[in-house]
């Protein structure tokens, strides 16, 4: 009995092609995020996810859920508290972290201005003193790889930095010592001491990340949604009162119906004029705007043009 072995597998002339499968902007964003999580795990020993319950934060732990699943995320998170963060985010935060189930470092900036090692700025604001404690939690921990959250529409600094950044020993970047990323191809090689810092959502943009949330039903801190709040008026932003954010001497507080775009130190962090109560109403307004997040409510990018990256350069995230 013969048997005949056909190696050609060429399709039929007469058969008709099956349809390509293209992938919406959205998928094609997701995609690149879970296989660049997945890249890192198999490629450092060490990485960790930079988490403060902030919706950039939330959107990559939920990729980085995804891209594991159904094995648990294989890296702790961690956050750089400045003792000036949102009360209802740290509460997210912490609910977060015990429903996946994660391990959660906490470096805190209060801890070295007791101790002597930073002080108080004069305008109050400790988000430019984050540096330090991050660094040494990543050489305490010897992380190798650390997750962030940044985009590159939200800052021109950020706009040219690369999805694996290169951080040397004393976790400074160099601008103009970058590597080309080619495609979906990355290097994270590095020296004793060095680490990469790897930023998933950086061809995200705030429209990206708001559809996204709304196609995935992504639960949030309350207030990036609209809500009535003791706000002043400085530096053209709503600033919240609070503890860490009092009004001055011509500054009269008022009750407004708003939202925040961003999350950062209660110092410093503006919010906006907004009646956008629910997710689609947030993805329409957003749409609308001209404006980043970070231009129009962060009062730490506007010390000067290059605030941002002269920060990056001294290892800020």
């Amino acid at each position: 009995m013969s048997v005949t072995v056909t190696t050609d597998l060429r399709p039929d002339p007469g058969e008709a092609a099956p349809p390509a499968r293209r992938l919406t902007q959205l998928q094609a964003l997701e995609s690149e995020a879970i296989h660049i999580f997945r890249e890192v795990s198999a490629e450092f020993e060490r990485p960790v996810l930079l988490f403060s319950g902030g919706k950039d934060s939330v959107v990559m732990l939920h990729l980085a859920v995804k891209a594991f699943w159904p094995a648990p995320v294989p890296f702790p998170v961690l956050h750089v508290d400045t003792g000036h963060n949102f009360p209802e985010v740290l509460a997210f935060r912490d609910a977060t972290v015990a429903r996946l189930g994660l391990r959660l470092e906490v470096a805190r900036v209060q801890d070295y201005l007791d101790a002597g090692s930073l002080r108080e700025r004069a305008d109050g604001t400790r988000n430019q003193l984050q540096t330090l404690p991050l660094l040494d939690a990543i050489t305490g921990h010897r992380f190798d790889a650390v997750f962030g959250g940044g985009r590159r529409d939200e800052e021109k600094a950020r706009a040219k930095e690369r999805i694996y950044s290169l951080r040397d020993e004393f976790g400074q970047w160099d601008p103009r010592n970058q590597r080309p990323e080619l495609w979906n191809l990355y290097n994270g090689r590095h020296g004793v001491g060095e680490h990469v810092r790897v930023f998933p959502l950086s061809n995200w943009t705030e429209l990206d990340i708001w559809r996204y949330i709304a196609a995935e039903a992504i639960e949030l801190p309350g207030l990036y949604y609209a809500h009535e709040r003791q706000v002043f008026g400085r530096d053209g932003m709503w600033v919240g009162v609070g503890p860490y954010s009092q009004p001055r001497r011509g500054e009269p507080v008022e009750t407004r119906r708003v939202r925040y775009r961003t999350v950062g130190d209660m110092s410093c962090t503006g919010a906006v004029d907004s009646s956008a109560a629910g997710v689609d109403d947030v993805v329409l307004e957003v749409a609308a705007s001209r404006l980043t997040e970070r231009g129009a409510t962060r009062a730490d990018d506007r010390v000067s043009e290059a605030a941002m990256e002269d920060r990056k350069k001294e290892g800020y995230f």
